[in-house]
């Protein structure tokens, strides 16, 4: 047979668990939604250093729109098939403007630095082109061209951008398993480059 509850007792259980919920309504009211904050990757490769066959970092680093470094990447890959470029594309965005190098094969080595004036590559004669700063992207062992010599990345040697801070793009070269493409920018900023695959392709973010 059932025991009845003491006096009192239904009312206090029900009073204590009344004063339960308003204080967890009253932290949830004070507090809002919380939100878990997570410190941002690695930067990208920026600068000179990694060794031989050490891909630069997917990540975005502080931000892709905000590239921290003006020093030269030099990442070398040798005893690879040479990588074909099949498009190079650019956009700008709001901090930075946006080079993409589409690729098929394996990502090459690369090697981005500053220079004085945009040569072709071979004859070094200079293209003639001119901005406040040039920023010279080389791939090898890479190719612009396919097995029957024909073009893979056609026009040019000059492309108008018109963007932000990038105003022409520019291929220096196909010649000897290295293609060069020649940033012309209005001034000197920092950048970052970046390897993406599936599919395969570089992205060179430049401020603005």
């Amino acid at each position: 047979m059932r025991t009845p509850s003491p006096p009192g007792s239904l009312s206090s259980s029900r009073s204590a668990r009344a004063v339960v919920s308003l204080a967890c309504l009253a932290v949830l009211t004070a507090c809002g939604t919380v939100h878990q904050a997570t410190l941002p990757d690695t930067p990208a490769a920026t600068e000179s250093g990694p060794g031989p066959g050490t891909p630069s970092a997917s990540g975005s680093g502080p931000g892709p729109d905000a590239p921290t470094s003006t020093a030269e990447v030099d990442v070398d890959r040798g005893g690879m098939e040479p990588a074909v470029v099949t498009a190079v594309r650019y956009a700008a965005h709001e901090t930075y403007d946006r080079l993409v190098v589409d690729l098929r094969g394996d990502i090459p080595g690369y090697n981005v630095k500053w220079v004085d004036e945009f040569v072709q590559d071979g004859s070094g004669k200079p293209l003639g082109v001119r901005g406040g700063a040039y920023l010279q992207l080389t791939l090898f062992p890479a190719n612009a061209h396919d097995d029957e010599g024909v073009s893979t990345w056609g026009g040019g040697p000059v492309y108008p951008a018109h963007l932000t801070n990038l105003s022409d793009v520019v291929r220096t070269g196909d010649f000897e398993g290295r293609v060069g493409i020649g940033l012309v920018l209005s001034r000197q900023a920092a950048f970052q480059l970046t390897e993406h695959r599936s599919p395969n392709r570089l992205v060179l973010d430049v401020a603005h």
